[in-house]
């Protein structure tokens, strides 16, 4: 099945997250967890970059809670995980994917779920047995609970927009906080939270179709909130795929009038430098822009699902290091 198109406009909150490939670690200790929290500060500060409310770095995967800014999330998060994913192959001489495909974001309804993904991604440490009680929680540096509290400074995690929901005055707001946390220390796993939303909580795609007309609200699992929520969102990028159409015919165009090969050379075997430079960067911009699956791509052109993977991470990892030379 074709990957569902990213769903993102400047404004929208999402809750992203992103896990090692087959659960293996994306961070073997303090010292990568610090750059990676680098890497995210960096991301953030760049002109139009999102705003972050919430975060939790775990071992084998991250949690997020970010309003995009003037730039799409997508750039943002693919410097920041590739990036990462860089520095950690180096200083572990590893080679090979270090995230389990690409990173899930499910947009989020503010009014209804604000609060409660950033209680729930704050409280991650806890469900994992890493830190066992609220006050144990505030000196966990690697979660924004801690900013939040006061006992560690992470400057670009914009604390007043969580902290201002309870209170005018900051000693009553980080307490407010803390007991709204605190209640949550016995929820355990919410799945919705996770993604599906509507679709999860109502047992699944097939039951809300079973919904009478009246009852029947519109379900994605990419959003967490209610039909009407769901429909304003799916119409927003509606609009922007009619604005800004991106299709498969426009990429090779550009890549033909960029590099000078015409389709038939970096469609087909050859293995010339031109031709395979055009040919990767076809790879990339079709699977990011046009939303075409590795699987199809290697068809289109004979080659691998492994090859086609590759060499989008290779243009990938070479637009991260031009970021970071800038």
């Amino acid at each position: 099945m074709p990957r569902q198109p990213r769903l993102d406009s400047p404004g929208l909150v999402h809750h992203v997250m992103a896990r090692g490939i087959e659960g293996q670690d994306i961070f073997r200790d303090d010292q990568d967890r610090e750059n990676f929290l680098q890497r995210l500060d960096a991301c953030i500060r760049q002109p139009g970059g999102p705003q972050l409310y919430a975060w939790a770095l775990m071992s084998n995967h991250f949690h997020l809670l970010l309003r995009s800014g003037e730039r799409l999330l997508s750039p943002v998060m693919r410097r920041l995980m590739t990036g990462h994913a860089v520095s950690y192959n180096r200083r572990y001489k590893r080679r090979g994917h270090l995230f389990q495909n690409r990173y899930k974001s499910i947009v989020v309804e503010e009014e209804a779920y604000f609060l409660e993904l950033v209680r729930y991604i704050h409280l991650n440490p806890v469900r994992a047995g890493i830190v066992k009680t609220l006050e144990a929680l505030d000196r966990h540096p690697f979660s924004g609970h801690a900013v939040l509290s006061g006992q560690r400074d992470y400057l670009v995690q914009d604390t007043d927009a969580v902290l201002s929901r309870f209170s005018r005055r900051h000693k009553l707001a980080v307490s407010g906080y803390r007991q709204f946390v605190g209640s949550g220390l016995d929820q355990g796993t919410r799945e919705e939270l996770r993604g599906g939303g509507l679709v999860r909580s109502a047992g699944g795609l097939a039951q809300v179709m079973l919904r009478s007309g009246e009852n029947r609200e519109l379900a994605d699992e990419r959003i967490l909130g209610s039909g009407d929520f769901v429909a304003s969102v799916l119409q927003d990028h509606s609009d922007n795929k009619e604005n800004n159409p991106v299709s498969i015919e426009e990429t090779m165009l550009n890549i033909e009038e960029r590099y000078g090969v015409n389709r038939k050379q970096f469609l087909g075997p050859g293995r010339g430098r031109a031709e395979s430079r055009a040919r990767r960067q076809f790879y990339y911009e079709a699977y990011e822009s046009a939303g075409i699956t590795k699987t199809m791509l290697g068809r289109m052109t004979g080659r691998s699902h492994v090859a086609v993977m590759k060499a989008i991470e290779r243009v990938s990892a070479e637009k991260e290091r031009m970021a970071d030379d800038e």
